[in-house]
């Protein structure tokens, strides 16, 4: 599975943590043994001695039950899709109150039809208004609902209701999580303080290097002018006083319609596959071979994102076996800046232009 966190998760060491106590230890590892954790036991070791740590602590009920719900949401989620990951996805994020009458409404529609036709799946929070109109688009086939329980508003639309692809949760992190952990593309529509949420979540994940980066695309009814005033926000006073950097801007994008949307999404991996960080490496994995002179303009127009050496061409490296699916794919590898990351979404911008 492509490391969503943008090589966060990949630089962690597998270690076996211990309990300061051989007997112990040795206990915890036979227990793994005899469940049948060969597969990467070390780490689920890790997890057992931590929640035995929390006992140790003496921790609360409180803080027992936020963990203990938020581990049992995340492996469930995780188990769902892994079913799927033949499948690229699209998130579609939007309000649950625009109603079928609105324009919009039939945009995601739309969108999600599209997209389900490029063979794409379809992510939404699972509720009504945009997230419906999107999973009425997709099909419940090819739907995941990531519903929320709230004590009002939210409840599971009619195409995903009962369901085994709808997930639902009792934490918005955990949610969210997923939301970013799962998907290949985000599309957002119209919508409130939870629209926002997720928007910005995304922008700043992907900003600051948290987050691998894929497209954003921004849409609205025809004519409509909820982005545009939302650029004129981020222009005139985030940009102006200092808060965010041009290169942020080029992490989204303000499409006129579904087809420049679809098209946003397809061109992104065109010939760009993936990327992973092994140690300081970025090694981005492409469809096609780049021709020499493709290759010298690359380090001449993205030479300040380079720490040390060039954008080199070559094969997968040692560190990549675990992904024998795209082994023999070609490899673009530099040593990169860790900042600016718009820059990184504009070097795959002109990967993608080499086609």
């Amino acid at each position: 599975m492509e490391d969503f966190t943008a090589g966060a998760t990949a630089s962690q060491p597998t270690r076996r943590q211990s309990t300061i106590d051989p007997l112990f230890d040795a206990r915890v590892r036979q227990l793994v043994a005899d469940w049948g954790g060969e597969k990467s036991p070390e780490l689920i070791e890790e997890m057992i001695i931590t929640a035995l740590k929390m006992a140790r602590d003496k921790m609360g009920t409180g803080d027992l039950k936020l963990m203990n719900r938020s581990l049992k949401e995340m492996r469930y989620a995780a188990k769902v899709f892994s079913a799927y990951r033949q499948f690229r996805k699209v998130c579609v994020f939007g309000s649950a109150r625009t109603p079928p009458s609105e324009a919009q409404y039939e945009v995601a529609e739309e969108f999600a039809r599209e997209m389900v036709a490029h063979n794409f799946m379809v992510i939404t929070g699972g509720g009504d208004g945009i997230m419906g109109a999107a999973q009425r688009g997709a099909g419940r086939e090819y739907s995941f609902g990531l519903n929320i329980r709230l004590p009002f508003e939210q409840h599971a639309n009619v195409t995903i209701e009962g369901d085994r692809k709808l997930i639902n949760f009792n934490y918005f992190f955990t949610r969210k999580l997923n939301f970013v952990k799962e998907t290949h593309a985000f599309a957002l529509f119209p919508g409130g303080f939870g629209t926002m949420d997720e928007g910005f979540e995304v922008l700043t994940l992907m900003q600051t290097g948290k987050a691998r980066i894929i497209p954003v695309v921004l849409l609205d009814r025809p004519d409509g002018t909820y982005w545009q005033t939302w650029m004129k926000f981020l222009t005139e006073h985030l940009f102006q006083f200092g808060y965010i950097e041009s290169e942020d801007f080029h992490l989204f994008k303000i499409v006129p319609d579904v087809a420049a949307a679809v098209q946003e999404i397809l061109h992104f991996y065109s010939v760009y596959q993936s990327s992973r960080w092994v140690g300081a490496q970025l090694v981005i994995r492409i469809s096609q071979k780049l021709s020499n002179t493709a290759l010298m303009e690359l380090n001449q127009k993205f030479s300040d994102i380079v720490r040390t050496g060039q954008i080199i061409q070559c094969n997968a490296l040692r560190q990549e076996k675990n992904e024998p699916e795209i082994w023999d794919l070609p490899r673009l590898v530099l040593t990169p800046h860790r900042r600016s990351f718009g820059r990184f979404r504009q070097l795959i911008d002109a990967i993608n232009a080499t086609k």
